[in-house]
C-alpha cells in the first residue's frame, strides 16, 4: 500500500522542480522529504529521482508516479469534501479557481453571501486563467473553476479543454474597444496605424481575428494581463486595446474612452467536474455564483 504523505511529498517535488522547493511548500525540513522519497523508491521498488548536477530529476517511473499519484490525491480531496456532506454543511473546504475580472466582479459577492448562510465551511480562491484552472479543476485541486470562452471559437482553435466537465452558464459579456479619451473613431480599423495593447496570448489571437476581419493587422507593442495596466497604457496614449465587460466593470480608467464593438463576446460559465450529484459545498457555491452573476454589472 503506497503512504499518501509520501506521494504528497512526490507531487510536491513534480510540481516545484526541487527537494528544497517543496520543502518550503509543504512546511516540512527538507531531510524529511529526501527521507519519505527514499522510503517511497523502497516500498515501489524504483528508482524515482536522480542526480543532475547539484540538483534532482524525476525518472519516467517519477513522472509516471507523480502524475497518478496527483489524481489520488484529488480524488482524496473530493472524498473529504463528499463527506463533509454529511455534516449538513457545518463544516468542510470548497475550492475555486476563477480569473481575474471574475474574482474582481461578482465572486466576491457569491463568497459573502456563501460564508453568511455557511459560516462553518472554508471557502478558498485560486487565481486562474481557463487553462490553468480547467488543469487544477481535473487534478481535484479545487472543486469549482469560472472560466470563460470566445463565443466565436470553433473546437480545435484554442480554446481550453472543456471536454467531459460540466458548465453552468453565467453570463455573456460583450468586447469592447478601449481608446485614450482625445482619440477620436469609434471602429477598430479607424485606429489601424496606432499601436495596440494585448492582454494573454488568447486574447491577443482574438484581437487579430478582429482586426482582421476589418482588414488589418494590429500592431501589438505591448502585452499584460493585467487589466489595471492596460487601462493605464491606454490613458497615457500608449495604444488601443479590446477588454471584456468584466474587466471594465472591475475597473475603469477615468481617462479612457470605450466604444462596445459588435459580434460575439465572451460566455462566462462555472465548471465542475465529475458524475452528478455534486457535493453539496460545490453546488451551494455554483447557486451563490448564480445569483450573484445576475446582479453584476457589466
Amino acid at each position: 500500500m503506497l503512504d499518501v504523505t509520501r506521494l504528497t511529498v512526490l507531487v510536491a517535488v513534480a510540481r516545484h522542480g526541487s527537494v528544497t522547493a517543496a520543502a518550503r511548500a509543504l512546511h516540512y525540513a527538507q531531510p524529511s522529504v529526501s527521507h519519505h522519497l527514499a522510503r517511497l523508491e523502497a516500498e515501489t521498488g524504483s528508482r524515482l529521482i536522480q542526480r543532475v548536477g547539484r540538483g534532482i530529476r524525476l525518472t519516467e517511473a517519477g513522472r509516471l508516479l507523480a502524475a497518478r499519484a496527483e489524481e489520488i490525491l484529488g480524488r482524496l480531496a473530493a472524498a473529504e469534501s463528499e463527506l463533509a456532506a454529511h455534516t449538513g454543511l457545518r463544516s468542510g473546504r470548497v475550492r475555486l479557481a476563477a480569473f481575474p475580472s471574475a474574482l474582481g466582479t461578482f465572486v466576491p459577492v457569491a463568497a459573502a453571501s456563501f460564508a453568511t448562510a455557511f459560516p462553518g465551511v472554508d471557502l478558498r480562491f485560486t487565481e486562474a486563467e481557463p487553462p490553468e484552472a480547467v488543469r487544477l479543476l481535473r487534478s481535484g485541486e479545487v472543486e469549482a473553476a469560472v472560466v470563460f470562452e470566445h463565443l466565436s471559437e470553433s473546437p480545435g482553435s484554442g480554446a481550453p479543454g472543456f471536454a467531459g466537465l460540466r458548465m453552468v452558464n453565467l453570463m455573456e459579456e460583450a468586447a469592447n474597444l478601449v481608446v485614450p479619451a482625445n482619440w477620436a473613431g469609434d471602429r477598430l480599423t479607424d485606429h489601424r496605424d496606432r499601436p495596440w495593447i494585448g492582454g494573454c496570448e488568447r486574447c491577443q489571437d482574438r484581437l487579430r481575428i478582429a482586426c482582421a476581419a476589418d482588414g488589418f493587422t494590429p500592431d501589438i507593442r505591448f502585452t499584460t494581463d493585467d487589466y489595471v495596466a492596460v487601462q493605464a497604457l491606454v490613458a497615457a496614449g500608449m495604444g488601443a486595446t479590446t477588454l471584456p465587460a468584466l474587466a471594465l466593470a472591475a475597473h475603469r480608467n477615468p481617462q479612457v474612452r470605450v466604444v462596445p464593438l459588435p459580434g460575439p463576446g465572451r460566455r462566462i460559465s462555472v465548471s465542475v467536474a465529475g458524475d452528478p450529484p455534486d457535493p453539496p459545498g460545490t453546488a451551494a457555491l455554483v447557486d451563490h455564483l448564480v445569483t450573484a452573476a445576475r446582479t453584476a454589472v457589466c
